[in-house]
């Protein structure tokens, strides 16, 4: 007689694996998807690139998805229904990159970061879960609301464009740039004695830029929103669970009605492409840069150890130290190959983990049905195209609820926090997020600081996090009692 299958190793039949595998990939598209777009775009890559970038992401979710619930070898994967994505935590310090340093370049400098940031977290995986007590729900809760907040930016700017800024949406009077390119030329001519046009002189911005805040796109994102709201409010089940998924289609209709969206690259892309490293870009290692993407990772480790024991609970199956140390050294080696891939940062999703519970299907081989679709997907590169052709006006009103949903986690954390009877947990709170909030506010107060120190400071999100860390110690110690810790990781899903 057979021992019972636990339900985690049970093997479901060929459709109904291959449908709920489907039903995870849907759930967890959009965040999948939202990333590259963010990040190509911050980088000012071609439609192309960006499609590739989008293509590479997918591909390696599915692969990180197969070795974190197949398992590789005794080190890598937990063995649970688990799907990998790219992690919102690090879209910020990415963008920050990519707004110091743009095109391939810029793109190496990140890539190069996520190489060296997956190494350390391979190598220090097991000692993450012994960290769990500098990050109290004070910590976490405080970090993931400046993530949610930092992101808004991005969502705001896909409303309204961000031509040449958010706070100055003008372009220069076409009279004034004549004038000036004249006198450019007259005083290079032989024998003028106008002065030469002093070095770095530039026409200031005056005109209302026409192609800003136009209302045809904030009424397409208004429509995203207004779908995504309503669906969260009356579909059930799946349909409600891809909400935001649903809202962006619905957008993309109304776009392609309105004559904004056209599909003249996905007629020109492949129907199959294999997916290979360095595509894009090569790495280059900035120890700043990867320093920077390294503390990232460590807060993002931290929450999946608050995801994996959750889901160890769910799904009856004891989460171990060997276990834990597994899924997050997993968590290392897929930011590892997404960097080789030229992607980004991977890490449990957490809406995944929560579809498990709606489900209660518990069957580990649905995520590997999902990862092998997402490989499919991967490969498709009319899809990535497809993905790419959406106006960001269509990407707008889901950014709010994506990012704004971030920062909602981080505040539902805090809502746990000991304000009464500890008055320096407040201190923290204030204080971490005010200086978060520096490089959004004043981006350009590094401008008297050494250089090589800019890429650690330009990040919010890193230096909310070395604050709270800092101050909770200074003020509340270091507690040994870490299941506060890890409840808070659990809410966190800030990815």
């Amino acid at each position: 007689m057979h021992p019972p299958v636990h339900p985690v190793d049970e093997h479901l039949p060929l459709a109904r694996l291959t449908a709920l595998g489907l039903q995870h990939v849907l759930v967890m598209y959009a965040g999948a998807v939202a990333v590259p777009l963010i990040v190509g775009r911050a980088l000012n890559l071609t439609p192309e690139q960006v499609a590739k970038l989008i293509s590479a992401d997918l591909f390696v979710c599915g692969l990180v998805t197969l070795i974190q619930a197949l398992g590789a070898t005794q080190w890598f994967g937990i063995r649970l229904p688990v799907m990998m994505g790219v992690t919102f935590a690090s879209v910020a310090p990415m963008v920050s990159m990519a707004q110091s340093t743009g095109g391939t370049a810029g793109a190496g400098l990140i890539f190069g970061a996520v190489i060296g940031a997956g190494v350390i977290s391979i190598a220090i995986a097991p000692l993450v879960s012994r960290m769990l007590r500098f990050f109290p729900p004070v910590v976490t809760g405080t970090i993931i609301a400046v993530i949610g907040i930092s992101l808004m930016r991005v969502g705001i700017n896909w409303i309204f464009g961000n031509p040449v800024g958010p706070t100055a949406p003008n372009v220069v009077n076409p009279e004034h740039l004549k004038w000036l390119t004249e006198m450019q030329a007259a005083a290079g001519a032989p024998g003028s004695s106008l002065p030469p046009v002093p070095k770095g002189f530039a026409v200031v911005p005056t005109v209302p830029n026409p192609k800003y805040a136009d209302l045809t796109g904030v009424g397409i994102s208004g429509l995203v929103l207004l779908s995504i709201l309503l669906i969260a409010k009356f579909a059930k089940g799946f349909v409600a669970n891809i909400s935001v998924l649903l809202g962006i289609v619905i957008g993309a209709i109304a776009a392609v009605a309105m004559g904004l969206m056209n599909f003249d690259k996905v007629a020109k892309a492949q129907w199959f492409d294999l997916v290979l490293p360095f595509e894009i870009a090569a790495p280059v290692f900035d120890p700043i840069l990867v320093l920077t993407m390294t503390l990232v990772m460590i807060v993002v480790m931290i929450e999946s150890t608050g995801m994996f024991l959750a889901l160890g609970e769910m799904t009856d199956r004891k989460v171990d130290q060997a276990a834990l140390t597994r899924g997050l050294r997993t968590d290392g080696l897929g930011t590892l190959l997404g960097g080789l891939f030229n992607t980004f940062p991977y890490t449990s999703f957490s809406q995944n983990v929560g579809l498990v519970a709606v489900t209660g299907v518990k069957s580990r081989f649905v995520c590997v049905a999902g990862g092998a679709i997402l490989i499919v997907l991967g490969v498709l590169p009319k899809l990535a195209a497809l993905v790419e052709s959406l106006p960001t006006v269509v990407l707008g009103g889901a950014g709010l609820v994506m990012f704004g949903m971030v920062a909602a986690t981080g505040i539902r954390i805090l809502g746990g926090v000991d304000f009464k009877t500890n008055r320096f947990n407040a201190m923290i709170v204030a204080v971490s997020i005010g200086v978060g909030m520096i490089p959004l506010i004043a981006p350009n107060f590094r401008q008297w600081m050494p250089h090589a120190i800019h890429p650690l400071i330009e990040s919010g999100i890193l230096l909310a996090s070395i604050t709270a860390v800092a101050l909770n110690v200074f003020f509340n110690g270091a507690s040994r009692d870490t299941s506060a810790a890890v409840n808070a990781a659990r809410q966190a899903d800030a990815h």
